[in-house]
């Protein structure tokens, strides 16, 4: 089972950037067999997914993210990345990153939530 850590959070004022990073290790194949994304979750609100990239490189976001959040990936470096512009207090939570093995082709931000493979999370925090 792939080992993901996230990291790179932390407290912004609104209209800010925030890069976070998900480096993945103790997989068997690389991070290009696997869709991964993003999924979050606020005090007392339901897990969200926030964006996907499937095994070819396609994207997808939830729709209140879309054009401000870019998710991005380095098969080489295993690694996972989301770039946050623009951020409102309401993007205020929990980050996750996860992974699913020989995902099928397309993918939607809420099928994040229920992926297997998880991280532990990092802070993000938008103040007004």
């Amino acid at each position: 089972q792939v080992q993901l850590v996230e990291s790179g959070g932390g407290s912004v004022q609104a209209g800010g950037s925030l890069r976070l990073s998900c480096a993945a290790s103790r997989y068997t194949f690389g991070i290009g067999s696997y869709c991964m994304g993003w999924f979050r979750q606020a005090p007392g609100k339901e897990r969200e997914g926030v964006a996907a990239i499937d095994r070819a490189g396609s994207t997808v976001y939830t729709d209140s993210v879309k054009g401000r959040f870019t998710i991005s990936r380095d098969v080489a470096k295993n690694s996972l990345y989301l770039q946050m512009n623009s951020l409102k207090p309401e993007d205020t939570a929990m980050y996750y990153c996860a992974a699913l093995y020989m995902c099928r082709a397309a993918v939607a931000p809420a099928d994040v939530v229920f992926w297997g493979n998880r991280g532990q999370g990092t802070q993000v925090t938008v103040s007004s």
